[in-house]
């Protein structure tokens, strides 16, 4: 039974820091703890919470040594029993940790692991010695494109590991970066035991043993099959050998899969039944601290713009991401794209570097922006894989070449910011659309992220998706979500335990995950902005012109990187024998490597 006085502990371990929140029976904060890496633990010499390679080879080599965790570990419990925590009082917790990270435990480092000596810290038993690899890759990671490829091959091309895993082989994902440490270091991977993700390593600590990667995070590995919940056999043989005994079995994101160890009972005080609920990835215990339901699609306004969703089917999307739903039976689907970065160019460009004066430039051109649409991608971009900048006027179309390539600059800045602002949240609608989330006359958006402050942007969200927007006061939603999922999971639980009186599991129950945290917290969401009477009929027509820019726009730049454009105006003139065409097509390839080279 439930006692007022049980609270429930939610641990982020994020790339920059360590948090950890203690929250009680009616979700409220009680203590809240962090620990910075960069700041706190300088002897580890992170910036930005990683360490760089910096031989000549390694300049997309980004990883962090695990003893960093480890000691963060012991002092963010110190920090957060000093900011009144009552440790005694936990009756389950759960993590979040950053997506696409691997450990590689050594048979003694389990050893260790299963009798930690309550009267020494963490970090001066679980050392280098407890891993045999001592450089964790993690998710910015660049460095495993050839195993993507050789991945990818094996199980018969790109759309089939997009079937099967629901996404196709990225660099920065764990399966190719263990078959990369597999092909370059191969008496490490045959010493290695076990293989954890961050989530389940940290989980593995309160645990005191090897915890199992639950099925939500593992979906981020180009080896986990989304719709069996189980390893693919294909993906694993096309990763390494023996890879299923080294990842164990997962499991769903809503399992109790032990009880706290006795480290943490003897040195922090737990009470011995405290259980431990699996931990999960941030993208995915972010969505279930923002409770996002089925009508819900959850819009981050980061430096990234991350889009999240509820789906009830995986999509084919290539460069999207389909995972396993932390909360529910069903699938998450994960969208990212260039976002405060280049709000902030033009904030700077055209706004006299000022927030406000960028605000004030949006309110003052109306919706549609008089036929003024602009697509930029500063960066090379996932969604859509192109970069550069398209600016369309009133005048542009398809019907040619000419009135397709657009303006090279508005004659305003107001144009400049709408067109910026209204062409990225068609992009997101857009690329959501083709995902399979479906909008109707019940769709909500949960903005969060920076930009979240800035009403003026809400309202070009609220108008593009034609959907009231919501915020909500947390701006630790991975944090949060942890905690959340622990006390639901147990709810769930003891139900189980304690059935009705004639025996069934039934009304007692906790319900569905979402409406088991909005009863708790019925005024989590603020309602901030509505859509225009007129948007639909605005941005409808618009949503058409964008996806005519965008296919311009990807043809233009895949014949400029190839060299094709020149031989594309020829081929509209005259038809082209093979060996001409073959010929013309080897100079293209020629000249687009040329230029490929000057652009670096």
């Amino acid at each position: 039974m439930q006692s007022e006085n049980e609270t429930y502990l939610g641990l982020d371990l994020s790339t920059q820091k360590l948090k950890a929140v203690l929250l009680n029976a009616k979700l409220e904060n009680v203590a809240h703890a962090e620990v910075k890496f960069d700041s706190d633990l300088p002897e580890f010499r992170t910036t930005g919470g990683v360490n760089v390679g910096t031989a000549k080879n390694e300049y997309d080599v980004f990883y962090v040594q695990p003893v960093m965790w480890i000691k963060a570990l012991d002092m963010v419990l110190d920090r957060i029993v000093v900011q009144g925590a009552d440790l005694s009082t936990v009756v389950a917790l759960s993590g979040s940790a950053q997506q696409h990270g691997s450990l590689y435990w050594s048979r003694s480092g389990i050893e260790t692991l299963r009798n930690l000596d309550a009267d020494k810290f963490l970090h001066t038993q679980l050392d280098d010695s407890a891993f045999t690899v001592h450089r964790t890759p993690i998710w910015m990671d660049g460095t495993t494109g050839r195993q993507c490829e050789e991945m990818e091959a094996a199980v018969g091309g790109r759309e089939r590991m997009v079937q099967i895993t629901g996404s196709r082989c990225y660099e920065r994902f764990t399966g190719p970066q263990i078959r990369r440490v597999f092909q370059q270091r191969p008496d490490c991977y045959r010493n290695t035991e076990r293989i954890s993700l961050v989530s389940s390593f940290l989980a593995s600590i309160f645990l005191g043993d090897i915890a199992p990667i639950d099925c939500s995070d593992g979906s981020g590995m180009n080896l986990l099959d989304v719709r069996t919940r189980d390893w693919s056999d294909d993906c694993l043989a096309a990763c390494a050998p023996g890879l299923r005994t080294k990842l164990g079995d997962p499991v769903p994101a809503a399992t109790i899969i032990g009880i706290v160890g006795s480290f943490f009972v003897q040195r922090y005080n737990f009470p011995t039944g405290c259980r431990v609920v699996a931990f999960t990835g941030d993208n995915l215990s972010a969505l279930a601290g923002m409770n996002v339901g089925k009508d819900w699609l959850a819009l981050s306004l980061g430096t990234s713009d991350t889009v999240m969703m509820k789906l009830n089917s995986p999509s084919n999307l290539q460069e999207g991401h389909v995972m396993v739903h932390p909360t529910d039976d069903g699938f998450m689907g994960l969208l990212f794209r260039n976002g405060s970065l280049v709000r902030d160019i033009f904030k700077r460009a055209e706004a006299n570097d000022n927030w406000e004066n960028f605000s004030e430039l949006l309110d003052s051109t109306p919706r549609g922006n008089f036929g003024n649409l602009a697509l930029h991608f500063i960066s090379k971009e996932i969604l859509p894989p192109v970069k550069g900048s398209l600016r369309w006027n009133k005048n542009s179309s398809l019907a040619s070449v000419e009135l397709a390539k657009g303006v090279l600059k508005y004659s305003s800045p107001q144009s400049e910011i709408r067109a910026l602002v209204e062409g990225q949240m068609l992009t997101r609608k857009t690329y959501a659309t083709e995902m399979g989330f479906s909008f109707g006359e019940n769709t909500k958006i949960l903005a969060t992220g920076g930009a979240s402050a800035n009403r003026s942007i809400l309202q070009v969200v609220s108008d593009v998706f034609n959907a009231p927007v919501y915020t909500q006061k947390t701006t630790e939603a991975a944090l949060i979500g942890a905690a959340f999922r622990a006390k639901y999971v147990l709810s769930v639980a003891r139900a189980k335990e304690h059935p009705c009186g004639d025996g069934k599991f039934g009304t007692n129950a906790p319900g569905p995950y979402y409406d088991f945290i909005a009863n708790l917290l019925p005024h989590s969401v603020t309602r901030v902005c509505d859509p225009s009477k007129d948007s639909e009929e605005i941005y409808g027509a618009m949503e058409e012109r964008y996806r005519a820019m965008l296919g311009f726009r990807a043809q233009q730049l895949l014949m400029l990187c190839f060299g094709f454009l020149q031989l594309a105006v020829q081929c509209r003139n005259r038809v082209l024998n093979r060996t001409d065409l073959l010929h013309q097509t080897q100079v293209g390839i020629i000249a687009g490597k040329k230029g490929a080279n000057q652009m670096r």
